[in-house]
């Protein structure tokens, strides 16, 4: 498999990875511009923005789009995520062209007709009531507002109802003016796809746009904090997130491994303590993520909320356990999880044009596989009890919790188990 990389004059990127015996391809352009890069009254705009791409352009309505590509047996999406906005096919190989064309259409050319508008927008509203209606959906909405307080990064990427029935065409316009400048948009295809006819492509469709700089995201500054709410439900949800290392830092590794390690499957430390041995839940787990300069390490569970306190109290001294007695076998089965589902993730065409667009994103360039392995061989056992020791008593962090909580541990009490 081949990795290629150019870039037009004016900024735009283009990164293929050819696969070769397969029959199809996925392709896309990413817009690094996410929920991050709103300003308050825009809090929510990048993701109407998405829906609004699939509404009508100067030459395709909405049925139009999606026949082009379901005509020849494809798929079309898109997603809004904190830091990007991707546009995606997945198609046989004789239609990339095709999809190229229909995906850079519609990031190029919404119209935005007010129709249209207020159809989504209602659709939209609809998606905001019911995510509010999903207690273990809107409790990491809580918890990342906690954890990046009155920050970009800590805004809910729907956005609120009220700021999402008052955007107008003008708002649209002026979000796309802002951050879908040449320079932020990495076109990205894995498959069975051609890098030279590719870039041939984006040079007729995109190589006209006159470069400019774009707004940058505001940096972020993981500080803590605490939602906490009483509703008859019937059970306890527990969230607790610590501040982890960014994707710039090679520490993330280490994050990553732990939270596998520590709560990343049915041989991990919390799933065997917490549901195995105590029957104190159905649900728990550990995952890191991680933005440009921060990371989040997030613990969730849900409970019955007689049993929520032991559950939020046995987790601390688990983490803290973690700390003194983390083994290299614990450690060699998580490094092996995280290669396992990275290599076989990246058997999809679709994954690997994620990977492709991601990398660029965060390093303009796409480091080879092999090292990102060695990288993840790397981390030893003090490494990961070193990070378990500053997660488990020192790092920064945010707790929500929601459902029957009445008498739970809060942040405070929590705090102290740690120190303690």
């Amino acid at each position: 498999m081949t990795v290629r990389q150019d870039q037009l004059a004016n900024g735009v990127r283009i990164v293929t990875e050819h696969m070769p015996g397969l029959e199809s391809a996925s392709i896309g352009i990413w817009v690094t511009a996410g929920g991050r890069h709103e300003r308050l009254d825009q809090n929510g705009i990048a993701h109407f923005l998405e829906h609004m791409a699939f509404k009508g352009t100067e030459t395709r309505n909405a049925l139009q789009i999606a026949e082009a590509i379901e005509d020849v047996g494809g798929y079309i999406n898109a997603y809004t995520s904190r830091e990007v906005t991707a546009y995606y096919a997945r198609v046989l190989k004789d239609d990339v062209a095709l999809a190229f064309d229909v995906i850079a259409d519609i990031v190029l050319n919404p119209i935005f007709d007010p129709r249209e508008i207020e159809v989504e927008r209602g659709v939209i509203l609809q998606e905001i009531g019911q995510s509010h209606d999903t207690p273990d959906d809107v409790i990491f909405d809580w918890l990342q507002e906690d954890s990046y307080a009155n920050q970009p990064l800590g805004r809910t990427i729907l956005g609120p109802s009220e700021r999402v029935s008052a955007f107008s065409v003008e708002d649209f316009r002026g979000f796309v003016a802002e951050h879908y400048a040449p320079g932020n948009l990495i076109i990205a295809a894995a498959g069975a796809v051609d890098h030279d006819a590719l870039l041939r492509m984006a040079e007729d469709m995109l190589g006209h746009l006159s470069p400019r700089k774009a707004l940058v995201a505001e940096p972020a500054t993981f500080t803590g904090g605490q939602t906490i709410r009483e509703k008859n439900l019937e059970q306890a949800h527990f969230a607790m997130a610590f501040e982890s290392p960014g994707y710039m830092d090679d520490a993330i590794y280490t994050a990553q491994i732990w939270s596998t390690a520590f709560g990343g499957g049915m041989s991990s430390r919390l799933f065997q303590e917490v549901r195995e041995k105590r029957g104190l839940c159905y649900t728990i787990f550990a995952q890191t993520g991680a933005y440009a300069d921060t990371g989040s390490t997030m613990i969730y569970a849900g409970t019955s909320g007689d049993q929520l306190g032991e559950l939020a109290q046995i987790t601390i001294d688990e983490m803290k356990r973690a700390a003194e007695d983390m083994t290299p076998e614990e450690v060699a089965r998580a490094r092996a999880q995280m290669k396992a589902g990275m290599l076989m993730g990246l058997e999809s065409p679709s994954t690997r044009a994620e990977r492709l667009a991601r990398m660029v994103q965060i390093w303009d360039k796409v480091p080879a596989l092999e090292d990102t392995i060695a990288r993840i061989d790397g981390v030893t056992t003090g490494d990961l009890r070193t990070f378990a020791e500053e997660i488990a008593t020192q790092a920064p962090a945010a707790l929500a919790l929601y459902g029957p909580v009445s008498g739970a541990p809060d942040l405070a009490q929590l705090t102290e188990r740690r120190a303690a």
